[in-house]
């Protein structure tokens, strides 16, 4: 049985971190106060649909009460359960630190909070930014998600992502030099990437030692630049067995520490043009597991002994 499971997986599972840390189950809380991205300015990612126009944080008291009603639901499926906000959508640091600052102390205070996770981009962190990261880091653990999506320079120029390969992981080193768990956000199937650019991907980030990570598969949105692009330069989407047989291979070239917080995408249905087969996230789970242990892997089986000490 692998080391880092308590569900009979062969990667390393955040239940497992969670209830390694806490003693106990932990559900990360999403909080949604309507943080602009400033990539818009610049037209935003391809795959991105913009939402907002402008930084509006919705009233404190909501924000509170947006957590605690959220927490009514996550009660009933797992009681006693401590508990993660986590600042989701936008670029969260893209706000000034005064805005969120008072609302992070009223949710530690909450009973059963046990942490906070932030959302951003690597080039949206200011020096006040860090400054205050590293104060909470201090004070409760903390868990900041950077996105990434490739590390192929030229594909981040395709999907307008806004920064290059060197700036993400110059923020990694900064807040792992405030030893903050960090948690990179990578999509598979981007327009004219191939496998092996994918899994590239995977060991630089490895490389990189990042604390956990989410991968997502690419999918298609209604009313974005890159369901412009698919209807006008058709590109390849990943079948769900390429993209099982990806994931499978990223794993392998991933150390065992690493955390994978998730390995698939969940769109919302009303608005997604394709991969049809993504909305079904169990068979794709299921079928990550039976694919790994058919192949007989687990999580880091691909690393060589230099791969780990680097």
């Amino acid at each position: 049985m692998f080391k880092y499971t308590l569900d009979n997986k062969r990667y390393h599972t955040l239940n497992y971190f969670f209830r390694q840390k806490f003693k106990q189950k932990v559900v990360k809380i999403p909080i949604d106060i309507d943080a602009y991205c400033p990539n818009f300015a610049s037209g935003g990612c391809i795959f991105c649909k913009n939402r907002s126009k402008a930084n509006i944080i919705i009233d404190e008291d909501d924000i509170i009460k947006q957590f605690n009603n959220t927490v009514k639901v996550y009660d009933n499926k797992w009681p006693n359960s401590l508990y993660i906000p986590y600042f989701q959508a936008g670029t969260n640091t893209a706000l000034p630190v005064s805005k969120l600052k008072p609302i992070i102390t009223r949710l530690l205070k909450i009973p059963k909070v046990v942490g906070i996770a932030i959302a951003t981009r690597p080039d949206a962190i200011s020096e006040s930014w860090y400054n205050y990261l590293n104060e909470l880091n201090n004070q409760t653990f903390l868990m900041v998600e950077l996105g990434l999506q490739s590390s192929n320079e030229a594909t981040l120029k395709l999907i307008n992502r806004g920064h290059d390969v060197k700036t993400f992981k110059d923020t990694v080193l900064k807040l792992h030099s405030y030893h903050i768990f960090v948690v990179a956000h990578i999509i598979n199937g981007l327009p004219f990437e191939a496998k092996e650019d994918m899994v590239k991907t995977a060991k630089f980030l490895n490389s990189l030692n990042i604390d956990a990570l989410k991968i997502h598969m690419l999918y298609i949105i209604k009313d974005t630049p890159l369901a412009n692009l698919y209807k006008t330069k058709p590109f390849h989407i990943l079948t769900k067995e390429e993209y099982i047989d990806i994931v499978c291979t990223q794993l392998s070239y991933l150390k065992p520490e690493i955390v994978l917080e998730r390995i698939t995408g969940d769109p919302d249905e009303s608005l997604l043009v394709a991969p049809l087969w993504l909305t079904k996230k169990f068979v794709v789970l299921n079928d990550i597991d039976k694919e790994m242990q058919k192949r007989n892997l687990f999580q880091g089986d691909n690393l060589q002994s230099g791969d780990i000490n680097e």
